[in-house]
């Protein structure tokens, strides 16, 4: 196999940099709201024990959920340098049939959940910033939500703009965040080091048993918000490598992150006031106030740009992958492939987010519904993950137990101990997620009831199309694409139906003819043996009957025109290599229910049926419709 060409390039220290720049702004931005979710929200009036406590679960959450889980364990399965919860699709769908496919539907569920964190993110992280202010004066306290939303507004705006132009920013802005908050936290922890007594676990095992059930569960829907972020880890391997995130975590984020909670640890230690339930900007000197407010306001946009473009590549790979419909997919760069804008997706996330600000109104109501979002996904992280100990790695059954088994458990007592917001806004991420995954079914549902459909109508056979080619008088001087639903490899096969219908409406043929079959695997590239050519006949004086099979990796721009056109200049297929010469025929299917279809069968196939409306064409998705000439026909079928 020949080296991704897509892997990341240039040096560790720069990779590093872009590192803390894109892949820790939402982990990084989680001490502007977590303490106050934990201390204030959650119902407990903190003592000296329960800070040191507390502070304590803070810090073994940390170690256990993202140092052990993430940066030792998940950034190893990598699939051919890419990560994500489609990378982790695409490493189990082989194993479909050994009672994987369950664990496949849960990760289409944890994409949904993604999606609800790209809409809830932005709107907590902005909020919490933007509350910032009020400590300084409370004259702000009356335009707290107009200001939050006309600063989402700007962000989603430029987004149609690209990343490339801000994003060598992002590296340098998020150091000096991580320095300023760690900076922050000396200066308390030096007033107050008894706080260093957090670093000892028993003590947050302790402060567990004695409160209630109720109430650790309480403190735990706060817990889960200090490890926001942390599928970004996983996200993002593919741009930056698994070296360069860890370095970033172990060097930079991780302890600038424990300095600054034991900061505002030791700050309520301390007994001074805490201004609006904020501790963080309550610990912030008076004449540093609004700068940090400003560098906080800076890296909250950056860790939302990174959550928007990360939910602009997630619903790009769910397209390729044949999950959701062809959404337009507009490259921001003509240099990274992977930096991509979707109009439908951005504007959507903007809405919800605006939706949440007017209707929550604060971070600390925004928390409850951000947790239950951050605990499903790493749910379904652990338990794919611990699939793909024992399916792809080889695990014994006991190693998988004991370490995914341990680390499954505590995820999900952590989602128990969020169930308890569902009323409280753990409605919105189940809800976006239950409605993504939903679509999702019915899109795959659709497609594969389209395409029975579609071949159940009378066709001839390859043999037969290829006899009348050769019988054929005379032709029509095209250079004919059929784009073929299923593989067109051997003479028996069937002939895709729409060739039956142009021979009894034109009773003529093209002199080439070609058929050309798209096909899109679960793995993020491809590598080599891209493309498949069947000759069914060729006379350089009555032209040719052939059969293509393109294959694209689910990270990859499916471009059919670029392939063809290697194929033409190489000879191997007969068409001019001016796709200005070229003539695509493809059929629109103007879908019927079939008469035994049932009644929720029939709203199933309603909704199919909105989604083809969202949906590109398949021949402008696979970049077929900007040069060449299209041919369409209206084919009516039946779907049962």
């Amino acid at each position: 196999m020949h080296p991704n060409p897509h892997s990341p390039h240039g040096s560790l220290a720069g990779l590093t940099l872009a590192a803390v720049g894109i892949v820790y702004g939402a982990i990084g931005t989680s001490p502007l709201y977590a303490i106050n979710q934990i201390f204030f929200h959650s119902g407990f009036v903190p003592g000296p024990g329960d800070v040191v406590g507390g502070l304590s679960l803070v810090i073994w959450t940390i170690t256990l959920v993202v140092a052990v889980k993430y940066a030792a364990l998940v950034l190893r399965a990598e699939n051919d340098g890419e990560g994500g919860v489609f990378a982790l699709y695409g490493l189990l769908h082989p194993f479909k049939r050994r009672g994987a496919k369950l664990l496949l539907w849960s990760l289409m569920a944890g994409a949904g959940l993604l999606f609800g964190d790209g809409i809830i993110s932005p709107a907590i992280s902005v909020l919490s910033v933007v509350e910032g202010l009020e400590v300084a004066t409370p004259a702000f306290a009356t335009t707290r939500v107009p200001l939050t939303i006309l600063l989402l507004t700007g962000l989603f705006a430029v987004q149609q703009k690209g990343t490339a132009g801000i994003g060598a920013v992002f590296g340098p802005v998020l150091l000096l965040w991580f320095a300023a908050i760690a900076a922050l936290g000396v200066v308390q922890i030096e007033a107050h080091p008894h706080i260093l007594a957090a670093f000892n676990p028993l003590l947050g095992l302790r402060f567990v048993l004695r409160n209630g059930p109720y109430e650790t569960l309480l403190l735990l829907t706060g817990l889960i918000l200090v490890v926001t972020g942390a599928e970004a880890m996983y996200a993002d391997l593919g741009h930056f490598g698994a070296r360069p995130i860890r370095l970033a975590w172990f060097a930079v984020a991780f302890p600038a992150l424990l300095l600054n909670y034991l900061g505002q640890g030791a700050y309520l230690l301390g007994g001074a006031p805490v201004v609006g339930e904020n501790v963080f900007f309550s610990m912030v000197p008076a004449g540093m106030l609004y700068p940090m407010v400003a560098l906080a306001m800076a890296a909250a946009i950056i860790a939302s740009q990174a959550l928007i473009s990360g939910a602009f590549t997630l619903a790009a790979q769910a397209v390729r992958l044949g999950l959701l419909p062809r959404l337009t997919i507009r490259h921001t760069h003509h240099a990274h492939a992977g930096q991509v804008y979707m109009p439908f997706v951005n504007w959507s996330l903007y809405a919800g987010c605006v939706l949440l600000v007017l209707g929550f109104g604060s971070s600390n109501a925004l928390g409850g519904a951000y947790g239950i979002a951050v605990a499903g996904i790493m749910v379904v992280t652990s338990l794919a993950m611990a699939a793909v100990a024992r399916l792809v790695w080889q695990w014994r059954r006991r190693s998988v137990a004991l370490v995914w088994g341990g680390l499954s458990a505590v995820n999900l007592l952590f989602l128990a101990a969020n169930l308890l917001n569902v009323l409280e806004g753990g409605f919105v991420p189940l809800g976006i997620g239950g409605v993504i995954f939903a679509v999702m079914l019915t899109w795959q549902w659709g497609r594969k009831a389209t395409a029975a459909a579609y071949s159940a109508r009378p066709a001839m056979t390859m043999a037969e199309l290829v006899e009348l080619h050769r019988a054929s008088p005379t032709f029509v001087e095209r250079n004919a694409l059929v784009m073929a639903p299923k593989p067109v490899r051997e003479l028996s096969g069937r002939a895709p139906a729409l060739m039956r219908l142009l021979w009894e409406r034109h009773g003529l043929l093209a002199r080439n003819l070609l058929f050309v079959e798209v096909t899109h695997r679960k793995t993020p590239y491809i590598h080599e043996d891209r493309c498949d050519v069947t000759v069914f006949h060729r006379d350089p004086a009555r032209g040719s009957v052939i059969g293509v099979e393109i294959r694209f990796g689910f990270m990859e721009e499916p471009n059919v025109e670029r392939a063809l056109e290697e194929l033409a200049r190489h000879r191997e297929i007969d068409l001019p290599a001016d796709p200005h010469r070229w003539i695509v025929h493809v059929s629109h299917e103007h879908l019927l229910p079939s008469r035994a279809m049932g009644r929720l069968a029939r709203i199933r196939l309603r909704m199919f049926v909105l989604l083809r409306q969202l949906s590109q064409p398949s021949y402008y998705y696979y970049g077929l419709g900007d040069e060449v000439q299209l041919s369409a026909e209206i084919m009516p079928v039946r779907v049962r």
